[in-house]
Order: C-alpha cells, then structure tokens, then sequence
C-alpha cells in the first residue's frame, strides 16, 4: 500500500503595529512541537517597529530551515482584506491563522494537524482559548465561556449542523481557526460586510465539514490596541444592551445576508437545498427588525409578536432579549 502524504502546514500572520507583543507570539510559533513547513507574516503599513522585528524573525526562522514568506504592504488594506491577500501567498495543504499579540499552546499546531490528517472530509477546524490579560495573566474566563458557548450549539457543530449555528451567531475565532486551503477557491473574494473569520467559516459549513476543538489551544489576549477582543458578556452589559440602537447593526447584517446567499447560490451543487432558504429566511427577518425600527414602540408589538411566534427570533437572534431590544429601544 503506498504511504499517504503528509499534510503541509502554514502559519499566515497579518501584522499593523504590534510590537508590543508580536515577539512572544513568533517565539510561540518556533517553539511548536510539530512546525510549519511554511510562514507566511504581512504587514500592513505599520508606523512603529513591527516589520523589523518580523524581518529579523524571518532571517532567524529561514536559518532554522523553515520557509518564510515575509512582505510590507505599500498601501494599508485593512485586517480583512490583508488576511484575503495574505491566505492567497500560502503554498500549503493547511493554513492556520495567527493574530499578532496572542501566544500559542506549543501543541496547538500537532493537535490540529492531526485532526486533518484523521479525517479527509474535515475542511475547517477551530478550538477554545484562555483568555488573558496585556501581561499573559489569566483572566478566568475562556473564550467559549465569553461567548457563553454551551455544549448544545457544541454538539450540533460536532454532528455536522454548524451552518445552522453559524447563521443564527459566528463562534468561530481567526485566531484559533485553521482550514485546508482549498476553501479558499470558493471563499475568495470575502463577502460584503464580513470578517473574514466568519466568512470562511460559514462557507466552509455550507461546503463541508467543519468541527471544533474543546481545548485551550492560545492565550487569547485582551487589551486596549485589539482589532477584535473577547470579554465576558456580564449581566449589566446584557441589561444595557437592550436599550441601544441596532438599526445600523441591522443595516450590516441585511448587507451581510445578502451578499451570502448571492455567494451560496455560486457554489458547487454540495450545498443543500435549504442553506439558501434559510439565508433568504433570515434576511427576510432583518429586514422586519429593520422597518420595526422606524415606528412608534406602541405600533411594534403587533409585527414583534408575529416575528416571535414564527420563531425567528429564536433561530436567528438572541430570543427574548432580541424581543426586549426591538420593544425597547429609542425611535
């Protein structure tokens, strides 16, 4: 029987002044108990000492035989499109995300490595992580307990129904994420009004397979220069919520809607039948919630009983704190 071949990996690291804390994160990366065959680091634009210190890493990192594709942008693109351009630049079976001032478990990249190699149909693959502080201290929170990520929407990622959780809510992170470059064929160009951790995982569950790994596999950190951060959603957070203004959140994900169901309709025949329906049945919700916001609160409680009783607001929001949100805030 011929030997299979290995899977190759990449790590692409998008980077916009961090030189704070980018060192811990690419000694994290040489300290993997199974490497990469291939780096990938972008910068885009940074004003402060970022690219030297990725330039140096690259020299240190080529020295020790490893192939580092190491670049500047001109022009600043912005994270999403940055992280488009840089997946593009990887020459591997795999490419694992990296964000700049996180610290990776040094068997972050062997545990997913060999969940790939275990199962050909797997496509995208995403873990839990320590949340920790600008000093590395833990926070005492994990980010599936941030996302209050609980073991039903877990259970229905593992069987295979992570298309339908990732419409109602994304719980998928860039940082923890790895995926098998061919998604990128399908995926490219991102979706208007997506981050480009949420489009490739919806698009994946669309087109395949996709699963989660219940283990701490960074330190996530949390700080005042984060793109994106994580905290814990407490009670008086929930509670101010509700009286905010979602129109312009709602504008987005109409947009966000929209543009998915155009790209699903592009895709190959593997899609089943009702992603499509239910893509069309939320943007149908939206814009509800949409034309909700424009009239008085008393004229609301008829269309907000009716989106309730169909259920929407369960499969696609947040159930009755979406509800208290649409009752209650200003217009």
């Amino acid at each position: 029987m011929p030997k299979t071949r290995e899977l190759t990996a990449s790590v692409v690291l998008c980077t916009y002044n961090g030189e704070r804390y980018i060192q811990q994160q690419l000694d994290s990366l040489l300290a993997q108990s199974r490497l990469p065959e291939q780096i990938v680091a972008v910068d885009d634009g940074s004003a402060d000492r970022t690219w030297e210190i990725l330039q140096a890493f690259a020299e240190k990192a080529r020295g020790r035989g490893f192939s580092v594709d190491a670049q500047r942008n001109p022009d600043n693109l912005g994270y999403v499109r940055n992280f488009e351009a840089a997946f593009q630049r990887a020459g591997t079976d795999m490419i694992f995300v990296c964000d700049q001032d996180d610290v990776w478990d040094p068997e972050k990249l062997a545990i997913m490595h060999e969940r790939f190699t275990g199962d050909p149909d797997l496509l995208l693959l995403h873990s839990d992580a320590r949340l920790v502080d600008a000093r590395l201290g833990d926070l005492g929170c994990s980010l599936f307990d941030a996302l209050e990520l609980g073991p039903d929407e877990l259970q229905r990622v593992h069987d295979g129904r992570g298309f339908d959780v990732l419409l109602r809510r994304n719980i998928v992170t860039g940082a923890t994420m790895a995926f098998r470059r061919d998604l990128l064929a399908l995926a490219v160009p991102f979706g208007d009004g997506w981050i480009q951790d949420e489009w490739l995982a919806i698009i994946a569950s669309a087109i395949g397979k996709i699963d989660v790994v219940e283990r701490k596999l960074i330190d996530y950190r949390q700080h005042d220069a984060n793109q994106l951060g994580m905290r814990r959603r407490t009670l008086d957070v929930k509670v101010r919520e509700i009286g905010l203004s979602r129109a312009q959140l709602l504008r987005n994900d109409a947009k966000r809607m929209e543009s998915l169901l155009q790209r699903l309709k592009q895709l190959p025949a593997a899609v089943e039948k009702h992603m499509p329906a239910c893509v069309q049945d939320k943007l149908e919700h939206t814009r509800v919630r949409m034309h909700i916001t424009d009239i008085a609160r008393i004229k609301r409680i008829s269309p907000i009983l009716k989106e309730a009783a169909s259920g929407r607001y369960r499969r696609y929001g947040a159930g009755i704190r979406s509800v208290l949100r649409d009752l209650l805030r200003g217009g």
